[in-house]
């Protein structure tokens, strides 16, 4: 058929520079496609300044959509304003609620949109057997869903003593992900030398958890690829960035937990953004913002050439990277900031069994002259343990706002048991209280203030909601109601993006110096990640995994 020809029987074309990232070259081109798929790139000459730019859509390499406090359609509707086109996503925080039926919930709305979802199977359900979750995954509930197809990797497998120990429970789901031909994801934290090696050796393929490039290079060294993390608490990027540059083809980026007012602000394209500023090459940025993630997973998303699914953004300069528009399979998805998804009204599905609480479920009797206080930090899911003299009023150990030593209490959701109490230190509140239902991994109730009578407020009010994120100040009990399994709101993103933003606002103001408090608060829970942590069983160190006193 004469070329002419053939492009007028075509469906749909653009005239754009095309970013061709696998051959590292940049060309003015007519792009043609039909039915989603690309089906020529007629070559126009060199770059031409008066056209945008063409790039492979990009991709998250790995998130929680439930961070996002959205369902994956709403998720992929905020998402594509920004240009990404597929996100790697774990959904254990959903299976620790509610087992199969929550990662159905996922897979059956995630069906409901044409962005591209590549789920795992939950790995480590519950994440530690010193906390009460709602479910449990074993391999017969993992072979299930990679016999289905609806998973596509082993996601993280944070049980890392496990791993080295030999664990035949650990081994028996690695052992499982290998047989069916998936990629197994990684989680192991300050993990490196022989140990890394170690891991490694256990066929887990990725990392997202390094803070430093030792640790990072470590791993690399030892085969694995590095996920470079920038979410919401959790921020490595300026420590690790340096990679790009070194091991273009061993990084990924990705956000792992993203609040949704940040989700609505940026996601993988300003993390390419910053890359470039920090003087790393467009084509190693480009390769760890898309193409990698593309290979490492087997996803079927597009890298712009013929026979590709047209899944691209388009954007107005190779600096800013900011994204013009989105396509998704040839579909137009996002123009100019604005998503062109349709939304979709999901079903609420939810496990929620807590017992309201009161203050003297959180009176401690004193009795040492000093006692163990977790020490948040900023941008860090680690906490520090340190040791400091209690205050004391009528024989119990009390906050102390002057030294910043505020009461956490994390309470059982799927049962009426009495809360757990710790002592923390980097919340800053000055008055009031800030409450959550999202608590990694097991999501309890989990809370932090000055006072007790505040926290009993934060808390019972979130039991009457069955879940969501809180705050009270003034005497006034504010909440973002999380009504699918405690997790995820049932409203638009746009909608969830703001009501967060107003309580994130609002602990800000009663004292909170951190960037990102109820993200924070929901780590202080994660027992995998040391130092110490506080489940609803008890007060808990991640270095020797066993729990531990407050008492010194």
């Amino acid at each position: 058929m004469p070329q002419d020809q053939r492009i007028e029987s075509l469906d749909d074309s653009l005239r754009a520079n095309i970013v061709d990232v696998a051959a590292r070259r940049i060309f003015s081109a007519e792009l043609y496609w039909r039915d989603g798929v690309i089906t020529a790139i007629t070559e126009l000459g060199g770059e031409d300044s008066c056209l945008p730019y063409l790039l492979p859509g990009f991709v998250d390499a790995h998130v929680h959509i439930e961070s996002s406090m959205l369902t994956p359609v709403e998720f992929a509707r905020i998402a594509v304003r920004h240009g990404t086109v597929a996100a790697v996503s774990d959904p254990h925080e959903i299976a620790n609620v509610l087992g199969l039926e929550g990662v159905r919930f996922m897979l059956d709305n995630a069906r409901q949109t044409p962005f591209s979802f590549c789920f795992g199977a939950p790995s480590c359900v519950p994440a530690t057997p010193f906390e009460t979750a709602g479910a449990r995954f074993d391999c017969e509930q993992l072979e299930g869903l990679f016999q289905a197809g609806e998973a596509s990797y082993l996601s993280e497998m944070m049980n890392y003593p496990g791993v080295l120990a030999n664990d035949p429970a650990v081994l028996a789901k690695l052992n499982l992900a290998r047989r069916y031909g998936c990629k197994i994801d990684g989680h192991a934290p300050g993990l490196s030398g022989r140990e890394a090696a170690g891991y490694a050796a256990a066929g887990i393929t990725t990392d997202h958890e390094c803070s430093t490039l030792n640790e990072a290079e470590d791993k690399i060294a030892s085969g694995m690829h590095i996920l470079i993390r920038e979410g919401s608490a959790a921020r490595n990027f300026e420590a690790l960035h340096p990679l790009i540059s070194r091991y273009p083809d061993k990084v990924m980026l990705c956000s792992d937990d993203k609040h949704p007012d940040e989700l609505a602000s940026s996601h993988i394209d300003r993390l390419a953004a910053r890359a470039l500023q920090h003087g790393h090459a467009l084509f190693d940025v480009l390769q760890c913002a898309s193409i990698n993630p593309i290979r490492h997973y087997g996803l079927a998303i597009g890298q712009l050439r013929v026979g590709d699914r047209m899944d691209a953004v388009e954007v107005g300069d190779l600096k800013t990277l900011m994204p013009l528009k989105t396509w998704l399979a040839g579909r137009l998805v996002a123009e100019h900031g604005k998503s062109l998804l349709p939304a979709v009204i999901p079903e609420s599905i939810n496990r929620f069994n807590a017992r309201k609480i009161q203050a003297s479920d959180l009176a401690i009797t004193a009795g040492s002259e000093r006692i163990r206080v977790m020490q948040a930090m900023d941008g860090e899911l680690l906490t520090r343990e340190i040791l400091l003299a209690p205050k004391v009023s009528g024989g119990h150990i009390v906050p102390d706002s002057d030294r910043d030593i505020l009461l956490l209490t994390v309470v059982n959701r799927y049962r009426p048991e009495k809360p757990a109490v710790a002592f923390i230190q980097g919340f800053g509140l000055k008055q009031g209280a800030l409450a959550s239902s999202v608590a990694h991994d097991s999501h309890n109730l989990i809370a932090v203030g000055g006072d007790a009578e505040a926290l009993c407020r934060a808390v019972n009010g979130l039991i009457d909601q069955q879940g969501g994120i809180a705050v009270v100040h003034n005497d006034r009990f504010e909440c973002l109601p999380l009504p699918i399994a405690g997790l995820i709101s049932d409203r638009d993103g746009d909608f969830v993006a703001r009501r967060y933003a107003e309580l994130d606002r609002i602990a800000k103001r009663i004292g909170s110096p951190l960037r990102a408090p109820f993200m924070t608060l929901s780590f202080m829970a994660l027992l995998v990640i040391p130092e110490l942590k506080l489940s609803d069983r008890g007060l808990f160190d991640g270095r020797t995994f066993q729990f531990t006193d407050l008492r010194v």
